[in-house]
């Protein structure tokens, strides 16, 4: 199930996604009454999904992202692979969805993109035992973890460099019936392929992580988990188009932009 959440009129509410882009009449919503976090019922309200705005498929408390998780990244960045995961917060404020421009920050030379898979926690947990892991999930959506990564390298902590205003885009939705265990990621900028890789090659696979995040911190329904990036990761420039597809769930694209 495809869970998008948009807007339309000044009012927020989620639905889920019917239809295929391919399809003659094109992708619809079915209204929920409700949000996804809880049960909920279909209203049977339907809208095409050109008529409405699609926006980042939750509004995280807070996002946790894990660095270093494929080896041929950590290898390319001059890394080793870290004996246990390297993990870092970016703020709300970070996120933006589908179509959102991404302000190139002024305090850079250097932005690059990082594709990644996005776990969507859908319960509030807290030492989460690994056999229980799944059931926190409430599904997967497309992230794109935007690095400053000149500041990234210049300051020991990455608040600045991997927390800035737009730097986490996310959606196009949440897919809830995703196997993670080995699925493709792919980003390109302006339609050349920069990333491809496949979430089997991750060092620490998503019950560890949650395993791991969880001992320390307590995740709330809506919260994000960003599991890392593979290689070939690289710049974006003012005017590039970056779209990261996910085998499973779907395209996120953004534009970058001078901030002004």
């Amino acid at each position: 199930m495809r869970i998008a959440r948009f807007s339309l009129d000044g009012t927020v509410g989620f639905g889920v996604v019917e239809g295929e882009p391919s399809s003659p009449e094109g992708p619809v919503l079915d209204i929920i009454k409700g949000h996804p976090f809880a049960e909920f019922e279909r209203t049977g309200q339907k809208l095409p999904l050109s008529k409405v705005r699609i926006l980042p498929p939750t509004l995280p408390n807070k996002v946790v992202a894990v660095g270093r998780n494929y080896a041929e990244h950590a290898k390319e960045l001059g890394n080793e692979v870290p004996e246990v995961p390297v993990t870092f917060l970016k703020p709300s404020t970070s996120v933006i969805g589908p179509n959102d421009p991404i302000g190139y920050p002024s305090f850079s030379n250097e932005v690059h993109h990082e594709a990644e898979l996005a776990v969507v926690i859908g319960r509030l947990c807290k030492d989460v035992p690994r056999e229980r892991a799944k059931d926190v999930i409430l599904g997967y959506t497309c992230a794109n973890d935007i690095t400053a990564r000149d500041v990234q390298r210049t300051e020991n902590q990455w608040a600045r460099a991997k927390g800035f205003d737009g730097s986490c885009p996310l959606g196009p939705w949440t897919e809830t019936e995703l196997d993670a265990a080995d699925v493709g990621i792919m980003c390109t900028v302006n339609g050349e392929q920069r990333q491809l890789g496949r979430t089997s090659e991750m060092i620490r696979p998503v019950e560890d992580l949650i395993v791991h995040i969880t001992q320390a911190m307590t995740l709330l329904p809506g919260d994000v988990i960003l599991t890392g990036t593979p290689a070939g990761v690289g710049p974006v420039n003012v005017g590039d188009e970056v779209a990261v597809t996910i085998e499973g769930i779907g395209t996120l694209t953004n534009k970058v932009i001078k901030r002004d």
